[in-house]
């Protein structure tokens, strides 16, 4: 597990956001829906996107869509997030996917995935939940959500912590967390615009 943790930090040097997509369910049977995202998500690709998440779904679906995407984009770091059970653990390793993060911190689901060797990065918004992941020994850690995260986190005083921030940010925040210490952000809701990734998006691998 330490060897994928290292892996990881090693991306998050190199690497400033996650794009994070919650795909409609009616993508999974709308050809032209799945055509024009796999298109989309292309271009993003060629430009240099290197993290994606997929939101993880119970429709049955769901797999065949994420190993569609592993298959045709190899060379992307992807994994899954909002994981709430070990179903959605489970479904990510079916795939083999690289990673994935929780919604919140359950630290039940941590250590099943450690069990499995899986790298599960928390999602973690309180200070007693953060004391426990990293007596976990947890290396990595999203700080979810980070516009009401506990005042009494101070990431600066955890030197040996990953601190990835996540909840309503857009490609904007970048530079403004990584000033406040962060190694990354993740870009959800704000980074689609009526089914279209944000044009900012593409302006910043551009120019990256």
């Amino acid at each position: 597990m330490n060897i994928k943790e290292d892996s990881f930090s090693d991306l998050l040097l190199k690497e400033s956001f996650f794009l994070l997509v919650k795909p409609e369910d009616n993508i999974y049977s709308n050809t032209p829906l799945r055509n024009s995202f796999f298109e989309e998500l292309g271009s993003l690709v060629k430009l240099g996107l290197k993290n994606i998440e997929i939101s993880w779904s119970n429709n049955e679906k769901w797999l065949d869509f994420v190993s569609e995407i592993k298959l045709n984009f190899p060379q992307i770091n992807l994994g899954s997030a909002s994981i709430v059970n070990k179903k959605s653990i489970e479904d990510a390793l079916k795939i083999g996917l690289n990673f994935s993060m929780m919604k919140f911190w359950d630290k039940d689901l941590f250590n099943y995935s450690r069990s499995k060797n899986y790298l599960l990065i928390p999602g973690i918004k309180n200070l007693k939940d953060l004391e426990e992941a990293i007596d976990l020994n947890c290396k990595i850690i999203k700080i979810y959500p980070i516009k009401r995260k506990d005042s009494l986190i101070n990431i600066l005083n955890f030197e040996s912590i990953d601190f990835i921030a996540a909840g309503g940010l857009s490609i904007n925040d970048v530079k403004t967390y990584q000033s406040l210490g962060y190694k990354a952000i993740v870009i959800g809701d704000k980074g689609i615009f009526k089914r279209k990734f944000d044009p900012k998006i593409y302006e910043w691998l551009k120019n990256n």
